[in-house]
């Protein structure tokens, strides 16, 4: 058989199908980068300049709702690294609750955005995602009760005995608004936000699985937008 500057046309088949191979590695993680960056970016914006004052020193913001989207769409350890490192660069520039601020944001965050992502990966259906997020929810209420309880008194300078009496009627309402809220806009952007990235190609396309209830999801979940919305407002004494 001929060879071609040495190599036999089998070998260069070969090797040109380990360079394509190689090239698409690359490209695949240049652009899963890329992704972590932009989700990093868009998380600290969010904690950054969208905080909203519910009670006390409880604040709301959204920022949870990228980082399950990112768990969601590239899997839980890409939840994990934007959440602790948009932790870090928190308590650098704007935070001052100090490494214990830091563990409690990153606690936060993993204990919903991880567990919905864990649960969504191995089950990658509409009721894989709902199940996903209200375990997700019911995983970050219950840890935060316990961090608040354990954690809270000492960054913040609460006698534990104050906290304790605070667990019930402001922690709780607290955490279940704000697991609840990231719930309901996570489900409503996952899909237009998967299409567009699909579009762009940082997501691969999949064989998509026929959501005959998904309609009623929606309206249930902006339902529930509204009435957390309303209910902030109302704890806000602004209706």
């Amino acid at each position: 058989m001929r060879s071609i500057n040495g190599l036999t046309p089998e070998r260069h088949f070969l090797l040109g199908a380990v360079f394509v191979r190689e090239e698409v590695y690359m490209n695949g993680k240049t652009k899963k980068i890329t992704a972590v960056g932009m989700l990093c970016a868009i998380t600290y914006v969010i904690v950054a300049v969208g905080r909203i004052p519910v009670v006390l020193f409880l604040r709301y913001d959204p920022s949870d709702v990228v980082v399950t989207l990112g768990g969601l769409i590239w899997g839980p350890m890409t939840a994990c690294i934007v959440s602790v490192l948009v932790a870090v660069i928190e308590m650098i520039t704007v935070s001052d609750t100090g490494i214990l601020g830091c563990i409690m944001n990153i606690v936060q965050t993993l204990s919903f955005a991880c567990t919905a992502s864990v649960i969504y990966k191995k089950k990658r259906t509409l009721y894989g995602a709902v199940i996903g997020l209200f375990i997700g929810c019911a995983a970050m209420v219950s840890v935060m009760m316990l961090w608040n309880y354990l954690v809270t008194p000492i960054y913040m300078g609460y006698p534990r005995e104050a906290v304790a009496k605070l667990l019930l009627p402001v922690f709780l309402p607290f955490n279940l608004l704000k697991s609840v809220l990231n719930a309901a806009i996570t489900f409503l952007l996952y899909k237009p936000v998967v299409t567009a990235l699909r579009k762009s190609g940082y997501v691969a396309a999949e064989k998509e699985t026929v959501h005959q209830k998904r309609n009623g999801l929606i309206l249930l979940a902006v339902l529930t937008i509204v009435t957390c919305v309303l209910v902030i407002l109302s704890m806000k004494g602004m209706i």
